[in-house]
């Protein structure tokens, strides 16, 4: 006897670039009713990139779609990449947003809007559920796992917005590249430096800000190539009324670098609009398949 296995929609998506391969890639699972949490967790085990996602009907009736995010070891509330890919693979999959306002995306934090951004698409950053300067010995513990003399910080503050990411503005975009980390202390780390006056693009390819991200593991520090929810963070912290100071006017818009260590090229534009700041960039669906379970 022929037993029929469900065939479910798989499309891998890389996000933040204009070109394939440059971005930071997530896996998309659209038809995902049915599947159990043991299940879930292997999947995202198995494609073992820094995310799966999983869509499902929304249980909020003012969203389009609801999404549970998975790292090859957790469930994630809230990332930034994988919304935005997520957003994308339900558009391929010919999804269409109940709202004239765009897309509502239900996740672990609540609702995220995310609309079209020019030729990619954009999501609101989601409130800092702490934010404000590290006490002394924490602030100790992030300069000594970036390995670098605490000179070189201009400013540091807590960003959590679901990741618990503690943010370091350094001195220079080199201080950025020369970051060799060796150490967590359990840490979920984001290094930025301005190349310039925000919004000029002195950078290369006309970049305003140098970004690196690096999450704990056992006592490692590792490397994420395009991180959307730590440039959310540093987004509101950046624009925002306690942005560190700097030579040059607070900016409303600019865009960010991430992953050049890594040979990727990740672009990442930030708009603050009122009170709410918007992360974009272009997303390339790669592969489209079907899973088997």
């Amino acid at each position: 006897m022929t037993v029929s296995t469900p065939e479910r929609r798989l499309l891998t998506v890389d996000v933040f670039t204009e070109v394939a391969t440059l971005g930071n890639p997530v896996a998309v699972v659209v038809d995902s009713d049915g599947l159990t949490d043991d299940v879930m967790r292997a999947v995202a085990a198995w494609t073992n990139l820094s995310e799966t996602t999983f869509l499902f009907p929304p249980t909020d009736p003012a969203a389009d779609y609801r999404v549970r995010i998975f790292t090859p070891a957790e469930e994630l509330p809230f990332a930034g990449h994988p919304t935005l890919g997520s957003a994308a693979a339900w558009l391929r999959a010919g999804g269409t947003p109940r709202s004239e306002r765009g897309i509502v995306q239900e996740c672990g934090v609540g609702l995220i809007d995310i609309a079209q951004d020019g030729s990619g698409l954009a999501f609101a950053a989601p409130p800092l559920v702490r934010f404000g300067p590290p006490d002394a010995p924490t602030r100790s513990a992030v300069v000594a796992s970036l390995g670098i003399a605490d000179h070189h910080v201009v400013a540091m503050s807590w960003v959590h917005n679901g990741p618990a990411w503690i943010a370091a503005l350094l001195d220079e975009p080199s201080t950025v590249a020369r970051l060799r980390p060796a150490t967590a202390a359990g840490l979920m780390i984001g290094a930025a430096a301005w190349h310039g006056e925000p919004g000029t693009g002195a950078g290369p390819g006309q970049t305003d800000l140098e970004v690196r991200a690096f999450f704990p593991v056992g006592d490692e520090l590792r490397e994420d190539p395009v991180t959307g929810s730590l440039n959310a963070s540093l987004g509101q912290w950046l624009t925002g009324p306690d942005a560190p100071p700097t030579p040059w006017p607070t900016p409303s818009t600019y865009v960010a670098r991430q992953g050049a260590a890594l040979g990727r090229d990740g672009r990442v534009r930030i708009a603050r609009r009122g009170d709410t700041v918007w992360v974009g960039g272009d997303c390339q669906i790669v592969v489209e398949g079907t899973l088997t379970l």
